[in-house]
Parts: C-alpha cells; sequence; structure tokens
C-alpha cells in the first residue's frame, strides 16, 4: 500500500472504530453519487473488460477469503474468487517485504542514495525502492515482473493494480520519463494479457496516468480523508475502488457517514481495518454503504 507520508500519528484503534460504527446508521441514508461515464477508450481498444460499478467490493490484501461482493482484489500470490471481477495486486516500483531476497541479488535495479546505501520507503521500511531510471533497469525490471503480470491472467484474474505509480514524485534520483516508460510497458503487457490494469493512489497524476500511460481504472486508499476523489472521478468516473480506514478517518475528524455523504466519493467504497487482515482473524473490519 502507498500512505500519504505526511499522515499524522494514529488514535486509539478502538476509538477509531467506534467512532465508524456510530455513524454507520447514517450511513445507511446517504445518498450515493453520481459520477460522470468513464473514458474507456483505452480498455476498449484492448478489449479488455472494466469492473462491475454495483454489487460491492473487497480489498483482502492481508489474506484471500470468500466475500459476496462483485469486485475482489487480492494479492498475486492469491488465486482470484470464483464469480466476482478480480483484480490482481502488484507492486509495481516498490518491493513486497517477503520478495526482498529476490531483489537484492540485483541490486542495480534498486534505487540508492548519495552515499551508495539502498533506498526504503520511509513509511514502508521493508519495502526497497525500484529504479527505472534507464533502459537497462526497465528491462532488468520487467524480467522479474511480467511474469507476475501474465501469471495473474493465467490465474484468471480480470484486472491487475499496480502500487506505487508515484515513486517519482517522492524520490528525486528517480528519472521521471524512466518511470513512465515503466508504467506504460506495465499497461501493455496487462492489456497483451487481456487485463484491465489499476492505477493504485497518486492522485496528481490520475490524468497522466489515464490520458498518457493508459491506465484503465483507480484504486485509492483515504482519498475521502485526503479530499481528493475528485481527482480520480474526475479522470475514471465510476470505475474507482475506494478504501477508507477508521483510524485515519478519525484523526480527520470524519465518520464513515462523512465519506458517503461526499458527492465525490466511488460508487464502490469500503471500510477495512489498516492490516486487511482476513474474515475471522483478531481486528478484522470490513463496512460497505
Amino acid at each position: 500500500m502507498s500512505i500519504p507520508p505526511e499522515r499524522p500519528a494514529r488514535v486509539t484503534r478502538a476509538t477509531a472504530v467506534l467512532l465508524s460504527l456510530l455513524a454507520l446508521a447514517a450511513c445507511a441514508g446517504a445518498e450515493a453519487p453520481q459520477p460522470s461515464a468513464p473514458p474507456t477508450d483505452a480498455a476498449d481498444a484492448a478489449g479488455v473488460a472494466l469492473p462491475p460499478t454495483t454489487g460491492g467490493f473487497d480489498y483482502q490484501l492481508g489474506g484471500a477469503y470468500e466475500a459476496d461482493v462483485a469486485v475482489v482484489v487480492r494479492d498475486a500470490s492469491a488465486q482470484p474468487q470464483p464469480g466476482a471481477y478480480s483484480i490482481c495486486y502488484v507492486n509495481g516500483f516498490q518491493t513486497q517485504p517477503d520478495e526482498a531476497a529476490l531483489w537484492l541479488d540485483h541490486p542495480e535495479l534498486l534505487l540508492s542514495d548519495a552515499a551508495g546505501d539502498l533506498v526504503t520507503d520511509p513509511d514502508w521500511p521493508e519495502e526497497y525502492v525500484l529504479d527505472p531510471s534507464t533502459a537497462e533497469q526497465r528491462a532488468g525490471i520487467l524480467d522479474l515482473l511480467e511474469p507476475v503480470l501474465t501469471g495473474c491472467a493465467e490465474s484468471g484474474f480480470d484486472a491487475v493494480e499496480i502500487d506505487n505509480l508515484d515513486t517519482w514524485t517522492r524520490f528525486d534520483a528517480i528519472d521521471e520519463d524512466g518511470a513512465r516508460s515503466l508504467a506504460a510497458r506495465y499497461v501493455e503487457i496487462a492489456h497483451a494479457s487481456g487485463l484491465a490494469i489499476a492505477q493504485k493512489n497518486a492522485a496528481e497524476i490520475a490524468g497522466t496516468a489515464h490520458t498518457e500511460l493508459g491506465f484503465d481504472l483507480a484504486v485509492t486508499e483515504e482519498c475521502g480523508r485526503y479530499d481528493e476523489c475528485s481527482a480520480y472521478t474526475d479522470v475514471y468516473g465510476e470505475h474507482v475502488l475506494q478504501i477508507e480506514y477508521p483510524e485515519s478517518l478519525a484523526e480527520g475528524g470524519l465518520s464513515f457517514a462523512d465519506i458517503f455523504a461526499d458527492p465525490d466519493r466511488a460508487p464502490l467504497t469500503i471500510l477495512r481495518d489498516m492490516e486487511l487482515v482476513a474474515s475471522g482473524e483478531p481486528g478484522y473490519l470490513y463496512e460497505s454503504c
């Protein structure tokens, strides 16, 4: 996940959950927003299907489980949920914590600072940052990640979500053109494999991601909390999947009902626990409205 680095310290989980749950009754009466129709030119040209905009949505990166919803996002290591529009999570610009050893065998593909030390994400210190600045680096990254994308298609997923698209905006040493070129290649690979492809977060570059790079939809964490949902819905229309977290909402003085009263929120918007644990595990939280 990519969480805004300016997030303040968390309130207690008990307080956050209580505030969100108290708002659910009001949420039921909230009127759903009516975003404009999405531009689907890239998806149409590629012949890929976009997700439904009704029927519910679940975000299951912390563990897969059956859910009675129309759209499910799971990690690339999991299998898609039968009968649902399934989206495959891939960290396209940083490493996954459990795959660090693989990338450390290829340090030339990782971003280093002026002292030569490998750079990690300040908010996710177990994730190294990929460096797609040169053609050689992009080719090396794709040698490792293209099989992951095509594997999503082979497993039966309908789309892929690419995380940390915005690394060039957060790490000055990354060449912007190189990062864009890598993103465009992810789009090409996904479309060639029959997958739609989702931008993940990075509200400030949503227009570029869709019109120039070819992303078909967006997955956004905390756009309601940070008042940036319109940056996605103005570009992708109804094809935005929105996740909010109780701690973050409480920090911002917001409730779940506030989110659903927002005219810019996505049609498929959910509240999930910050760790995204599987149903039945301690701390699990899921609400939709």
